[in-house]
């Protein structure tokens, strides 16, 4: 009986060191796992840093090679617009540029210019008026317009304030064209469509016919199905022969031109090594004899989705 109470003392000893030895194991697998994961994280975190380093130096080099290219070229000889390719480390790289006057200035437009790409888009007349009356109420100042006018009622302001919402006009230049989205009654639907084809950087009045997408020539005023037919066929005897625009356009060549803006828009496509592709797009502005080539104005790219 006396030698009982020794082998139960053993038998608990060690039914105790291997619950710790269990723990301390999966402790340990817990640990391996948490390691693995934290290895494949890194290894993922790596190449997408990577593949952004790729992705910005390919974009960056394209807005180097597009300002530079135009920058050689005297002001009056430079294109309206152009591609090229490259090829830059492990990544293909097609560069499109165009000038912004291929555009419709928010800032700059007048209103029937206006109106024509609110029509153009599918608004009936009535509507593609008050779109562009709200257009043009958003940039400008009733007082600066009319110094005369009553400073105690500003009506676009009341009209914002009217429809409830908790903002007013800006009454001055649009700063983004997203700004679009807060204008007074535009249909959502029709600013989306819209974005494709206005700009604030051209600083003209008149759009750049030989660049312009199609959408936008028919905004100009006096613009028929018949002469938007002619231009688009004709472009490339256009930039040939400017004399011309007169007979093709009609009415329509008051709001058109052949020159460029001084802003480019550059749009990007880079395909990495491993078959991934990034979209960059940005609106540069050359600058003579700077220290830099070039400002950037505007970018976005799609590389985060």
């Amino acid at each position: 009986m006396a030698s009982a109470a020794p082998k139960r003392s053993r038998k608990s000893n060690d039914g105790f060191i291997l619950v710790a030895v269990l723990w301390i194991l999966g402790g340990l697998a817990v640990l391996a796992a948490i390691y693995a994961l934290y290895v494949v994280n890194a290894a993922t975190s790596v190449e997408v840093n990577n593949d952004r380093m790729q992705a910005n130096a390919s974009a960056s080099a394209a807005l180097e090679l597009t300002a530079y290219y135009l920058s050689a070229v005297k002001l009056e000889e430079r294109p309206s617009s152009g591609t090229f390719n490259f090829h830059l480390g492990r990544s293909d790289v097609a560069v499109d540029f165009k000038s912004e006057a291929a555009r419709i200035d928010l800032n700059s437009a007048p209103q029937p210019l206006l109106e024509g790409l609110f029509r153009a888009l599918g608004a009936s007349s009535d509507a593609a008026k008050n779109y562009a009356e709200r257009v043009i109420g958003w940039r400008t100042s009733a007082f600066s317009a009319n110094p005369d006018a009553d400073q105690s009622e500003d009506k676009e302001t009341t009209a914002y304030r009217n429809a409830g919402l908790s903002y007013g006009p800006r009454l001055g230049p649009f700063m983004h064209v997203q700004e679009l989205w807060l204008v007074l009654g535009l249909p959502p639907a029709l600013i989306e469509r819209a974005r494709s084809f206005v700009t604030i950087y051209s600083g003209m009045g008149t759009i750049n016919v030989l660049d312009a997408a199609p959408e936008v020539i028919a905004a100009l005023p006096g613009m028929t199905p018949e002469r938007l037919d002619a231009v688009l066929n004709q472009r490339n005897t256009l930039r040939q022969d400017a004399r011309l625009l007169p007979q093709l356009l009609g009415p329509a060549q008051a709001s058109a031109t052949l020159q460029a803006s001084k802003a480019i828009r550059v749009t990007v496509r880079v395909e990495l090594a491993k078959g991934r592709r990034i979209n960059a797009e940005a609106v540069i502005l050359p600058l003579e004899e700077a220290p830099d080539p070039y400002r950037v104005l505007f970018w976005t790219d799609d590389f985060d989705g």
